[in-house]
């Protein structure tokens, strides 16, 4: 294998939502790799503890920035405080998300406006405070966590299918107007991950259920997304752009 494909070295990546689960293991992937990390989420002391895992052992920057993803205002001074104190964002991940499981002749407004504001919204805010500085370098990696969710969907998951399939939408655009510059744009559908997401709204009968229709026989571990991430988010994967990964362990083969 040629390791310089996957090497991040001098690079910098920003994960929001990257204080537990998914993100944190893409941060520290992302570390591993090379690159300085930036992480946010709402809540000072998760991201504190988080910074310590991704950067222990390794010779790297990290940078934590409280932000809530659901107001225009932080998105914004995310962005410029991940450049005014790194200097630069060559990769980044659009991973917060949350998911209010409502059916469609309950969904309130209050629920169904905050998940489109974090799960999409901020998705595209961020991405428009960020390209232009990597275009001007003509190197840059943007990937949007979408989910099977976005391809297939369950009862009572309207706003999260929604706003899981809008990403795809907005990554095969964006990968058109960027296309020249030398920055990629690509979503990933995670399955069955057993972060704290479904653990919140999932019951034991759920969990095993869903790990039941993966062609694996069971749900990934958080670890198991890392090599998308990377391949993404590197040279590796300089030809793909406009597209979507499924890392699911088989279930949209098998269930649906």
């Amino acid at each position: 294998m040629n390791e310089t494909l996957f090497d991040l070295t001098g690079r910098v990546a920003l994960v929001t939502g990257g204080s537990k689960g998914l993100g944190l293991a893409m941060a520290r992937g992302y570390a591993e790799a090379g690159a300085d990390v930036v992480i946010s989420s709402r809540h000072q002391d998760e991201l504190d503890a988080a910074l310590v895992q991704i950067t222990d052992g390794l010779s790297v920057k990290g940078l934590a920035v409280v932000a809530d993803m659901t107001k225009r205002e932080d998105v914004k001074r995310l962005a410029e405080t991940a450049l005014a104190e790194m200097g630069r964002v060559d990769v980044l991940v659009n991973n917060a998300g949350s998911n209010v499981p409502e059916e469609i002749d309950a969904i309130t407004d209050e629920n169904w406006d905050r998940i489109i504001e974090l799960n999409l919204t901020s998705c595209m805010a961020l991405t428009r405070e960020l390209v232009p500085q990597m275009t001007e370098r003509g190197w840059g990696r943007v990937i949007h966590i979408s989910s099977i969710m976005g391809l297939v969907s369950k009862e009572g998951r309207n706003a999260y299918s929604a706003t899981k399939s809008g990403l795809l939408g907005l990554t095969r655009a964006s990968a058109l107007d960027l296309g020249g510059s030398g920055v990629t744009v690509n979503a990933i559908c995670p399955g069955p991950f057993l972060t704290d997401l479904p653990q919140s709204v999932l019951s034991e009968e759920q969990i095993a259920f869903f790990a039941e229709r993966t062609a694996l026989g069971r749900w990934g571990e958080c670890r198991e997304l890392v090599g998308t991430a990377l391949l993404l988010g590197t040279d590796a994967g300089s030809y793909i752009t406009g597209t979507s990964i499924t890392v699911d362990g088989g279930t949209v083969v098998k269930s649906f």
